[in-house]
């Protein structure tokens, strides 16, 4: 019951695609409208049918990165059409805006976008792999690959003094749940590595809520940077398919060569977006596979013996919500904290976000993570996709996972596979 009373029962292709059960007529009805705003293209104003695409974007509808409700896939080497789910950050190597957060490229903002409506897109980007031989103590060898990228073909010259961090899209399902831990939850479990040897030692990030008005704990994106759903889709709307609303009224072109009134401002209503939130809000988990197998038994048993659940918290429950009963109390096993972590230099993309550090990332939920394969057709794990198997993951954990890593590095090759196997149960 990955997602307590929220858990489906599918492990199929739709597994990442279920509604929450216990909705009203009228609540299914918003979710079912979201669900279809969710994979509409949109296309270049004027038009009757979701206008505003641009001027600036990387794709062109939320389901074109989130691939069935999952994760995106990193790029293929020399293949411009491969980064659909793929995208850039950006911001400048010093100073902050007024809030603390990044500071936006003058002339490219905080987000490379390699499509543009009518005349010069930002840039063109590429990437290159690099592969090294990793050697278990046994004997057994596995593959890891370093991704390179290489920036090009810009409409004006790239500055030289800009932070880029490569963003593979993740997967949507259960982040109503996610939403509905308190911030209290969040903050206590980083306080728990005080008095818990068991714990890692981690961190809230502090951003800025764009409807509170003030410094909230964030939760969604690879550096926990925007602390609500609506705010993070907002700002996907706005960066990944260049679409204005109410809550981000600006392009993301503004000021820039590309930049053009078409106005039709906001792009989207409230009444959309808010749809196209409920959706996203409300999508079960996926239950938790052959857990009796005693393979995946002995594999749980060597997570928690790693210290894995240092970080990737096993269950939490989620706050007492009277508006919302759905997501009110649940018991819920998302294997994430919530929070920043140091994961090594070897994954470090060197940009700050507020109180994230260049080399800090939120910890991954694993629920659903085994069912990848079924929904999207790919594997592919980290921020950046540069794991292809869980194996690959695990071993480019670094920094406060570094005991993890080395205790899993040290397992005969059959406790690794049932590490692996317990992995592909959840």
């Amino acid at each position: 019951m990955s997602g307590g009373g929220q858990t489906a029962f599918d492990q199929g292709s739709s597994a990442f695609d279920h509604s929450f059960t216990g909705l009203s007529g009228r609540d299914q009805l918003i979710h079912d409208r979201g669900d279809k705003q969710f994979d509409l293209p949109f296309v270049p104003a004027p038009s009757h049918v979701n206008p505003g695409i641009g001027p600036l974007y990387n794709n062109i509808s939320c389901g074109s990165c989130h691939t069935s409700q999952g994760s995106g896939s990193p790029p293929f080497a020399g293949s411009a059409a491969s980064f659909e789910s793929f995208f850039l950050r950006l911001s400048l190597n010093s100073g902050t805006d007024e809030h603390g957060g990044p500071l936006p490229v003058p002339g490219f903002g905080g987000q490379l976008q390699n499509q543009v409506v009518y005349g010069t897109k930002e840039g063109d980007y590429d990437v290159t792999y690099t592969t090294q031989t990793f050697t278990y103590p046994d004997g057994n060898t596995a593959q890891l690959r370093t991704p390179i990228y290489t920036i090009y073909n810009t409409y004006i010259p790239f500055p030289a003094n800009v932070a880029v961090s490569p963003r593979m899209a993740p997967s949507i399902f259960g982040l109503g749940l996610l939403e509905n831990i308190s911030d209290s939850s969040i903050i206590a479990m980083a306080n728990q590595a005080q008095t818990d040897t068991t714990v890692i030692p981690g961190h809230p990030n502090y951003v800025w809520d764009l409807e509170k008005n003030k410094m909230s704990v964030g939760r969604f994106g690879h550096k926990c940077e925007t602390p609500t759903l609506k705010q993070q889709i907002a700002f996907a709307l706005n960066e990944d398919i260049g679409i204005t609303t109410n809550m981000m009224p600006t392009e993301n072109c503004y000021g820039q060569a590309q930049y053009y009134n078409d106005s039709l401002h906001p792009e989207m209503s409230d009444s959309t977006l808010n749809n196209l939130v409920f959706y996203i809000r409300t999508i079960q988990v996926p239950a938790r596979r052959n857990v009796t197998d005693p393979t995946v038994m002995r594999g749980e048993q060597l997570f928690k013996q790693a210290k894995c659940v240092g970080c990737h918290r096993q269950t939490i429950v989620t706050d007492v919500n009277v508006a919302f009963p759905q997501v009110s109390g649940q018991t819920i096993h998302p294997y994430t904290d919530l929070l920043l972590h140091y994961l090594g230099n070897g994954l470090a993309d060197n940009r700050v976000v507020y109180s994230a550090a260049g080399n800090e990332y939120r910890t991954c939920p694993l629920w659903g993570i085994g069912l990848t394969q079924v929904v999207t057709g790919q594997t592919s794990f980290l921020h950046d996709g540069r794991a292809r198997t869980f194996e690959e993951a695990i071993l480019w954990h670094g920094g406060e996972a570094n005991y993890s890593q080395k205790f899993f590095v040290n397992l005969s090759k059959s406790d690794r596979d049932a590490l692996i196997a317990f992995l592909n149960s959840l």
